[in-house]
């Protein structure tokens, strides 16, 4: 074996498991690496301007590829910069390594200049974290590091000092074990018969899918089919279930519909399969619960279960669907796909654009984006409202992706996850809903866009507020404070990093404005000024919100601010 520095090293080993970029900012602790980077064609370096986008953007990656990304930031700072992207990629369960550059190693433990310690401080985010203390600990531990991610569907940080990487170390080739796992898991024959009894019993049975669906779309169909059962998605299961599916009643949650809702409260068998859905608050207090999920540790963690199985959910419906009898009664079916068909008439009864009537309802921005955009189309969106509109009104097709921070529902997630998607699939068109909070959140990576020359069509919900956080606000009687913003010119920023750009008040101008941003060679803006006080209501309303709103209305008067109100009205009854 011959000698090799570290930095080289690490290099060959990422490249040896398939990664192609890497997103972060450069820093003198992460010198060794990038030299060794700008030496080779078959690896690069993504500049982005803040970490957090860093760690996003390979979040992104991971999630439409399936594989490894891989993020880094220097010591002290620029690694903390990572954590919030990588609590999304952690809680998204994408596979991304992130790699801590750490101050030089005999400095450790003396307050030295920028020390921090990234072996403790990325612990709770990950499933592998560790401090690379000589440098014959490489290529070992790194692989660790991947294989962990690979195999766990999760973060994993490997903290490096920068003078570990410009050390030499006996060198021997990349494991072949790094690779992608992908074991198939299945209830044992015993599981699966009282299974199939439990849902053969069932009367009315609800199937409630998340992510975890990904590839079993064929398998979901025939079940439901023989079940006669409504399907209702978590929000991250939505762009593998409700394309191609008859049995489609919508989601269900603070952003779902009134069918998903009462297709799971009125089940007498609900049937979980691939999902962690968080709110406990919208499960039935009265049906046979069962659970399929491939982590255990995700059974009887949101609601009480008559069943709980580890199995992926293509494997264990292939097993189950044989065991299960053909119901007759549809009854429970037709009733809510009905109620989803009456609540999309009045989805799309909101989407509308009167020419001239300002500002317009975002509603209606949401619904051209989706008739314009790409049948491939992979789109991003800000939490908070942004989300709202795309869970509602993006058409869903087998090919498109949605991409959001929905388990930990940070802001400003839209432009850098779009960074991520694009450079992965730079013949697809990648298109974010964000929020006016959410952009300018993160503003300065429009510059990455342009710097990169990423195509990205960032579409623009401009209100001026916090607007989800103002809801929230009126629903628990709390005038809104804190959540007004002073934007600035989005359209000339964009236009100065050297972006198309577009400025749309009137929804008689907006598909022509959303059509030449799709149309333009390069990353373009448009900014559509919509209702601040738009009400995204959730599928059933409670005493204590009505009572919140109420009182919110008292106060908006009594101090003065009744304008809002009277905006709030004619906005939501005259339409």
């Amino acid at each position: 074996m011959k000698q090799k520095r570290g930095a080289e090293i690490i290099v060959e080993t990422l490249v040896a498991a398939g990664v192609k970029r890497i997103y972060g900012v450069v820093g003198d602790s992460l010198n060794g690496m990038l030299e060794e980077i700008r030496k080779r064609k078959d690896i690069e370096w993504i500049g982005v301007r803040h970490e957090e986008t860093a760690a996003f953007a390979a979040g992104a990656e991971a999630h439409v590829t399936g594989e490894l990304a891989v993020c880094a930031g220097s010591c002290g700072p620029g690694n903390m910069h990572l954590i919030n992207g990588l609590y999304d990629c952690h809680r998204s369960r994408v596979p991304v390594l992130a790699i801590a550059a750490q101050i030089p190693s005999q400095e450790i433990g003396s307050s030295y200049f920028q020390e921090t310690h990234p072996d403790q401080l990325f612990r709770e985010c990950s499933e592998y974290c560790e401090l690379i203390s000589q440098p014959t600990q490489l290529p070992r531990v790194l692989e660790i590091a991947i294989q962990t991610a690979l195999a766990k569907r999760g973060v994993a940080v490997v903290a490096i000092p920068g003078d570990i990487a410009l050390r030499e170390a006996l060198y021997r080739e990349p494991s072949a074990s790094v690779k992608q796992a992908n074991p198939v898991i299945c209830p044992s024959p015993e599981e699966l018969q009282q299974l199939a009894a439990m849902l053969n019993r069932g009367q009315a049975v609800t199937i409630l899918g998340g992510a975890g669906c990904a590839g079993a779309h064929a398998e979901l169909m025939a079940l439901a089919g023989k079940l006669k059962s409504p399907i209702v998605s978590a929000l991250r299961g939505r762009e593998h279930i409700q394309y191609d599916n008859p049995y489609d009643v919508g989601l269900t949650g603070l952003i779902g519909f009134s069918s998903g809702y009462h297709a799971i409260k009125q089940a007498d068998t609900l049937l979980m399969l691939g999902t962690d859905f968080p709110y406990t608050q919208f499960y039935s207090d009265n049906a046979f619960i069962i659970q399929v999920d491939r982590r255990g540790e995700n059974l009887g963690r949101r609601t009480r279960l008559d069943l709980g199985l580890i199995g992926d959910v293509k494997a264990t419906l292939s097993a189950l669907l044989p065991l299960l009898d053909e119901k007759s009664d549809d009854a429970h079916l037709t009733k809510f796909v009905g109620h989803y068909q009456n609540v999309r008439q009045e989805l799309s009864d909101l989407a509308v654009g009167h020419p001239g009537r300002k500002p317009m309802h975002p509603q209606y921005v949401a619904r051209i984006v989706d008739e314009l955009a790409a049948d491939d189309a992979i789109f991003s969106c800000d939490v908070g409202t942004p989300t709202v509109w795309a869970a509602r009104y993006l058409t869903m097709n087998g090919k498109r992706r949605l991409l959001g921070s929905f388990n930990h529902g940070s802001m400003a997630n839209a432009m850098p996850q779009a960074i991520g998607a694009q450079l992965a699939f730079p013949g697809r068109q990648v298109v974010t809903f964000s929020g006016d909070g959410g952009l300018s959140m993160m503003l300065g990576d429009v510059l990455s866009l342009r710097q990169h020359k990423l195509p990205v069509k960032i579409i623009v919900f401009s209100n001026s507020s916090l607007a989800f956080v103002e809801l929230e606000m009126m629903a628990t009687g709390i005038l809104g404070t804190g959540t007004g913003m002073v934007n600035p010119d989005f359209v000339a920023l964009a236009q100065s990093a050297g972006m198309y750009g577009v400025r749309v008040e009137d929804p008689a101008d907006l598909k022509e404005a959303v059509t030449a941003a799709f149309q333009h060679d390069g990353p373009a803006l448009v900014e559509a000024v919509v209702n601040r006080t738009e009400l995204s209501m959730p599928p059933t309303i409670k005493l204590d919100q009505a009572v919140g709103f109420n009182l919110w209305a008292l106060k908006a008067v009594l101090n003065g601010r009744g304008d809002e109100l009277i905006d709030l009205a004619l906005t939501n009854l005259i339409r």
